[in-house]
């Protein structure tokens, strides 16, 4: 299902499922990028490193910082993560509405796909300034 969301500052639609056969658990979409981000159903082993926590579950700390600057111990861990997807071309997001969304007719998901994102809305989005 379609529905009206928040993303960083602007409005977005996302999509939920409301079926328990659905094969996502959530989407969606960025107007800044203009990618579908879809967070599948299907779960996967990946390794991160975790802070490595003492006897109070508090973080051990180091003596001097790590080659990545944290002020912690840490270790390798598997956690388990829902597979993700990213849709970048338009005509394979309107497919994918379409194909899973039962309110794709009644729902006008095309503003935020014809949406234009000026690059000083983005925060931190890099800019290219010229100087003589």
């Amino acid at each position: 299902m379609l529905i009206t969301s928040t993303w960083k500052e602007g409005k977005t639609f996302k999509m939920i499922p409301t079926d328990a056969d659905c094969p996502y658990v959530e989407c969606i979409y960025d107007p800044q990028i203009k990618v579908l981000a879809v967070i599948g159903a299907i779960t996967k082993d990946v390794f991160h490193m975790m802070p490595k926590l003492d006897a109070n579950g508090d973080p051990e700390m180091r003596k001097s910082p790590g080659r990545d600057g944290t002020p912690f111990k840490q270790e390798r861990r598997t956690i388990e993560t829902f597979q993700e997807y990213y849709l970048e071309e338009r005509s394979e997001i309107e497919a994918f509405i379409k194909h899973f969304a039962h309110n794709s007719e009644s729902y006008d998901y095309a503003k935020y796909l014809d949406m234009e994102v000026s690059t000083t809305d983005i925060p931190n989005f890099p800019t290219l300034s010229v100087t003589e």
